[in-house]
């Protein structure tokens, strides 16, 4: 089998893999949704450190901007992140 990662030796990659399977289906969802919101944290505090002044409204159409299609910002929420960025 080729390596998932290419700066992890073989051996410990396959204790990941090992871990990974043993895990019920509700505990990898659970980790998902726990990754998911530590990268939400961390696209906020870097949207927050690039606009310190903005609003929390303002910070949060900004981080959704990065995963909703410029389109849909526009009419779901009068954002426009071509314009104002994100």
């Amino acid at each position: 089998m080729k390596p998932l990662m290419e700066d992890t030796p073989p051996e410990i990659e396959e204790r990941w893999l090992a871990g990974l399977r043993k895990r019920t289906p509700a505990e990898r969802f659970r980790r998902v949704g726990e990754l998911n919101a530590m990268l939400n944290q961390l696209a906020l505090a870097e949207t927050r450190r690039r606009h310190p002044d903005a609003s929390e409204y303002e910070l949060q159409l900004r981080v959704a901007s990065r995963r909703i299609p410029a389109d849909l910002m526009r009419k779901a929420f009068g954002w426009n992140p071509d314009k104002e960025g994100y």
